[in-house]
């Protein structure tokens, strides 16, 4: 099974490929945590695109469809895929069946996850993380006892540069630009399902199941 999960940042896109992949093993590609963990190591690719996120700004289109396409090289992609984040504009969507059609693969569905703008900030803005150990907490959602510090080892929560509101509604914008264009694109093609993204992850998940015809 080979998918693309289309939708705005903080639609839920990530926790959605996680379950996914926990039931069918069918494994996520997210450019966003690809390009992340390339910030984090201070990669060449790190120092490049961390000033670019931090700015709410997307990397260059070369960049990231070579990401791609070396990871839909490695041999765990074989059963299937998850593409989460990518393509995000027209050209993208078009690079991505010429580069599918080179490695003798075919998209079975695209499924996008419909939220509006004003929970999107709230789910984004709210997340906090603890540097030392990972963990992630949201503010509203699931708050860490004391505000402010993580449970486990009490140090001083912080927020990505990416989840500031003002980052998220600038992404928003470019979203509805050059990504939103891309439901009309797959449409055209037989391949796109929308489902609503609010509500609890689990019956998000149901609904998701029964467009891919794994229910």
């Amino acid at each position: 099974m080979n998918l693309i999960l289309l939708g705005p940042p903080n639609a839920g896109k990530g926790t959605q490929a996680k379950k996914l992949y926990a039931d069918f093993k069918i494994p996520q590609i997210s450019t966003g945590d690809i390009l992340r963990k390339a910030v984090r190591e201070g990669t060449e690719l790190g120092k490049l695109a961390g000033p670019l996120m931090a700015a709410g700004a997307y990397v260059p289109d070369e960049i990231v469809i070579g990401i791609v396409e070396e990871r839909l090289k490695e041999p765990d992609v074989a059963p299937g895929f998850i593409l989460d984040g990518f393509p995000r504009t027209t050209p993208q969507a078009e690079a991505l069946e010429r580069m599918l059609a080179k490695l003798g693969k075919k998209l079975d569905a695209v499924v996008s996850l419909e939220v509006p703008h004003e929970k999107l900030i709230e789910r984004g803005s709210g997340r906090r993380s603890c540097p030392v150990c990972g963990s992630v907490y949201h503010v509203f959602q699931s708050p860490p006892k004391r505000a402010g510090f993580c449970d486990k080892d009490g140090a001083s929560l912080t927020q990505r540069e990416d989840d500031k509101a003002e980052v998220i509604e600038k992404r928003l914008k470019k979203y509805d630009a050059e990504t939103a264009p891309l439901k009309q694109f797959y449409a055209q093609r037989g391949l796109l399902k929308s489902i609503d993204g609010v509500g609890s992850p689990e019956g998000i998940y149901e609904e998701l199941k029964k467009a891919v015809g794994k229910a």
